[in-house]
């Protein structure tokens, strides 16, 4: 067996680096697989029809918004309800939104604005609302890797793109997850949610990274709360920026002229592969081994990550913190080609720093500090994306797992409002998405919906009717059995422009 060193430590995408960079283990020159169970052929349809959209961009607010205070206020409502933020006019005529989103406002004949959004489980249910599983429960919130669980969104664009183009290892990563791995710098548990479950983990999204401090202590949490906690979600300065998660760097005793020596061995090797691959099934191995080769050995995707491309004027619309510079990235890595890039809003530093979860200190967390940073990031996505031409052809989906409560709780200091799913709002833009639109609603205090109830699998269906699948494309589990990509989730053609 001839072994070239390397560290065991897990890729970005979950292909070891042993995996990458040693030779041996089944028979004379066959290699090690990250997923040792090939997947059979999908029986379902792939694209059916024209993508209206080329890619997305997945914007996920971790910890719930609040409907009131965004995307659906009740001006008319009780105190209690309204609460302390109004209502403001937007761009469309009789569209109103949370005044602490005065720049969404002026976009919003760019947006369809979704009220009705619907589920039965106000837990955080992430993986619930990011893949098409059927049912929930409060044990798999912290267990990522149970077999529960199904394939993340970007993780199925990933596989279905592969099937339907035929290239196994596309100059980008299809799916991207910004700015690190889900839920990994915060004192919470691992959440489930962006992974490739039954797809086998070398579908998981390419994870970036973030060096860099937070420059700004962010509203507490809780009443309780002793830490002074800056959030790099609340701002970084200048000098901070995006690579790849270190499994996806090359060992540092391993030169960029070695690795293309080692990259030439493989492929003398290979040259004695078919045999062995049909004696041995390793066929899915080499899906994974390019996908991990292309990554490591191409810039590409490290020029698209350099936001530091960009000029200040550009980074200080987007806003100089985390989740503004990550909007920014995630448009970068789209005009380069990337298919499905997620921007995850999650914690940082003590359970929920940087989350919407505002059990307390609700208003001063939303007016000086969530709210604002939504509203220049986002909007700033947006109207980049449009002055390139790239809105068209990006569809943006912005959501959480759930709502909150149409009952402010004046309790805690800074009052609070807690976990609600029977309605809650999502914003979509682009790729083939209405302009200036508002989809459903909800009855007098946002409470219930009472027209155009959407699930997330609704919305599942709905993204990947825009990006060229059919609703009733399956994928295999490790069994072979198929499974519709959203679940029960069908396409709901008032958001379709």
């Amino acid at each position: 067996m001839l072994r070239i060193l390397g560290s065991s430590k897990r890729l970005c995408n979950g292909v070891t680096r042993r995996d990458l960079l040693q030779i041996g283990g089944i028979s004379a020159f066959g290699l090690g697989m990250a997923n040792p169970r090939p997947l059979r052929a999908s029986p379902g349809p792939v694209m059916s029809h024209k993508p209206s959209a080329k890619a997305c961009i997945f914007v996920f607010l971790f910890g719930s918004p609040p409907q009131h205070e965004t995307f659906d206020p009740k001006p008319l409502a009780a105190a209690e309800i309204q609460g302390e933020m109004k209502a403001i006019d937007t761009a469309v005529p009789g569209l109103q939104i949370g005044e602490g989103l005065p720049q969404i406002a002026r976009i919003a004949d760019r947006l369809t604005v979704v009220r009705s959004m619907t589920h039965e489980y106000p837990i955080h249910c992430c993986a619930y609302v990011m893949t098409g599983m059927p049912t929930y429960s409060i044990p798999l919130e912290t267990a990522p890797r149970a077999p529960e669980h199904w394939p993340f969104m970007g993780s199925i664009v990933d596989y279905l793109d592969g099937r339907q183009s035929g290239v196994k290892s596309p100059a980008l990563p299809r799916n991207i997850g910004l700015p690190w791995r889900f839920c990994s710098r915060g004192s919470s548990s691992d959440q489930a949610g962006p992974y490739a479950a039954f797809l086998g983990n070398g579908y998981d999204p390419f994870w970036t990274d973030f060096t860099g401090q937070g420059t700004v202590v962010v509203p507490k949490l809780a009443d309780g709360q002793t830490e002074q906690v800056r959030d790099p979600h609340g701002g970084i300065d200048g000098s901070s920026r995006f690579q790849l998660s270190p499994g996806c760097q090359l060992p540092q005793e391993l030169s960029s002229q070695r690795f293309d020596s080692r990259v030439h061995l493989l492929q003398q090797f290979d040259s004695s592969r078919p045999l062995i691959d049909r004696a041995a099934e390793l066929g899915n191995y080499d899906a994974h081994q390019q996908r991990a080769l292309s990554l490591i050995g191409s810039n590409q995707i490290r020029e698209a990550l350099d936001v530091h491309r960009e000029s200040p004027l550009l980074r200080e619309r987007y806003g100089m913190t985390l989740f503004g510079q990550s909007c920014l990235a995630a448009r970068r890595l789209v005009e380069a080609g990337a298919k499905f890039v997620s921007v995850f809003w999650d914690p940082f530093g003590p359970h929920g720093a940087s989350v919407w979860d505002t059990h307390s200190n609700h208003f001063p967390r939303l007016k000086n500090y969530l709210l604002p940073v939504f509203d220049q990031s986002y909007s700033a996505l947006i109207t980049d994306l449009d002055s390139r031409g790239l809105l068209d052809e990006t569809l943006v989906v912005c959501t959480s797992e759930h709502g909150r409560t149409p009952q402010i709780d004046s309790k805690p200091i800074g009052a609070a409002r807690h976990h609600w799913s029977r309605a809650y709002s999502s914003v979509f833009a682009g790729g083939g998405v209405s302009r200036g639109k508002v989809v459903g609603r909800t009855d007098a205090i946002a409470g219930d919906v009472v027209e155009s109830p959407i699930s997330p699998k609704d919305m599942q269906a709905t993204t990947y009717h825009l990006l060229g699948y059919d609703e009733a494309t399956t994928i295999p589990d490790q069994q072979g059995r198929p499974h519709p990509i959203a679940g029960d989730g069908k396409v709901n053609r008032e958001l379709i422009g």
